[in-house]
């Protein structure tokens, strides 16, 4: 059954930050932590890690240390939706994250998405208030199989460095 969900973490950035990384919305796991990627078997953070050639971050304030030192903000496109669990086929009647604030505080140079569905929602209801397209980076989430963590490293590594 799908549930209604208001996006609970808020965006993680600084006046430093330059690249600024958008999923679609947070899985249960993460909404649970109160940060991104929780769930152990998303790889974001070894991706992530892979691409600066850097430790990869354990404990949410390892996160934020991270993601500061790299100049990395971190947000999702949605702000709010109808969902079963953790499932991006599922989401509806979306009302997307308004960016502004990052943008506004920010020296964004990139903007990357992280999968489709972040992409889709990106193009349908920011990249016009925003200004600026999005580059569309292979999913981190286990449901992509196709990609493994080598393959994932270096497609990100090549579109953001």
């Amino acid at each position: 059954m799908k549930e209604h969900i208001v996006h609970p973490i808020p965006p993680f950035y600084d006046k430093e930050s330059m690249i600024l990384i958008l999923g679609s919305f947070p899985s249960v796991r993460s909404r649970e932590q109160m940060f991104f990627y929780g769930h152990p078997q998303n790889r974001f953070w070894k991706v992530i890690a892979g691409v600066f050639d850097d430790d990869v971050p354990e404990s949410i304030s390892d996160k934020k240390d991270f993601l500061t030192k790299h100049h990395i903000a971190l947000w999702d496109v949605i702000g709010e939706c109808d969902i079963k669990g953790s499932s991006d086929a599922s989401i509806e009647n979306v009302v997307a994250n308004d960016l502004s604030m990052i943008m506004n505080t920010a020296n964004i140079q990139g903007i990357f998405v992280n999968g489709k569905t972040a992409e889709k929602y990106y193009i349908k209801y920011t990249e016009n208030a925003v200004g600026q397209k999005a580059v569309c980076l292979p999913s981190t989430s286990p449901a992509n199989a196709a990609w493994n963590l080598e393959r994932l490293i270096s497609d990100w590594k090549r579109s953001m460095i």
